[in-house]
């Protein structure tokens, strides 16, 4: 087991996707994240069955920066309800885990909040 973590979230455009995306890598908070485009997302909410159309958010960090890339997605988020999963990553390429270290700040300042 690693303290890499891959965070999963979706988005309501490319724009807000892509948006995310760009502010968590200037932040050091992810050292890459990958947007999927049109996602068909079928889900329950206030009780309706919803369709819409989303946009995938693949978020590499780690474990420790993880409650930081949680609050800046809430923080960035149009939805109401942003999905935010963290999933542990088990095993994988030694280097390519050196490289995501090596592009994070882990003793950062949080990120501000709209008060």
């Amino acid at each position: 087991m690693t303290d890499v973590r891959v965070v999963l979230t979706t988005a309501s455009s490319t724009e807000e996707a892509r948006r995310i995306a760009n502010e968590l890598v200037e932040r050091r908070l992810a050292a890459c994240v990958n947007v999927v485009t049109k996602l068909d997302s079928m889900f329950r909410w206030k009780d309706k069955v919803q369709e819409s159309e989303e946009y995938l958010l693949m978020v590499k960090t780690t474990k420790d920066l993880f409650p930081k890339v949680r609050d800046a997605i809430k923080q960035m988020h149009s939805y109401e309800v942003p999905e935010i999963i963290s999933l542990a990553v088990e095993d994988g390429s030694e280097e390519y885990f050196k490289w995501i270290d090596d592009n994070l700040d882990r003793y950062q300042e949080p990120p501000k909040t709209n008060s």
